[in-house]
């Protein structure tokens, strides 16, 4: 008998034991599990918000502030290439028959193209070897008078410069460009 109640003894001890660190663990997790205490409180922040996580990759990815407005998105693309033609054959970077839209169709960026352009006039290369370097792209242009006419792999403008003209200072020729393309997107204010 005194063995039954001491069986009966521990084992009520020991559901005791189990059923306060469950209620323990319970209480910490929040009444109905993790996350719980914030739909208790009835918040209905979206999963999208600046103070939610969003389980999707895809949102995870930071997007450019300025893409909606810059001078690559669609609409302002053609508007910005449009305004730039008759600025670009003024300083001579364009030739008078040509247009900025046409010159700048094989690649992606328009800074990119304003400153091959703008690296081609100041060195004195021909625009069409230049971006056929650049963006890989070839177009129905003879490039037979280019030094490294544009292979399976784009360039970055400094190699391409370098590709076509040797001896000039690349980097410097490069730099210089890029600056010029931002000063005419500025002047557009594109």
């Amino acid at each position: 008998m005194k063995r039954s109640i001491l069986v009966v003894a521990v084992l009520v001890l020991s559901v005791s034991l189990f059923s306060t660190v469950g209620a323990e663990r319970a209480g910490a997790q929040g009444p109905a599990g993790a996350g719980a205490s914030s739909a208790a409180q009835g918040s209905s922040k979206s999963s999208d918000s600046k103070g939610g996580h969003s389980l999707n990759p895809i949102k995870w990815v930071k997007k450019d502030k300025g893409s909606k407005s810059s001078a690559d998105s669609n609409g302002s693309r053609s508007d910005t290439e449009k305004k730039l033609t008759p600025k670009l054959q003024a300083q001579g970077v364009l030739p008078a028959n040509a247009n900025a839209t046409d010159a700048c169709a094989p690649f992606t960026a328009l800074n990119e193209c304003l400153a091959t352009l703008h690296a081609s006039h100041n060195l004195g290369i021909e625009f069409k070897c230049l971006r056929a370097s650049v963006t890989a792209v070839l177009t129905n242009a003879d490039l037979s008078g280019c030094k490294a006419a544009g292979g399976d792999k784009a360039l970055s403008l400094s190699k391409a410069i370098r590709a076509q003209s040797p001896e000039a200072d690349a980097k410097g020729a490069t730099k210089n460009a890029e600056q010029q393309a931002k000063d005419d997107l500025k002047d557009l204010g594109a």
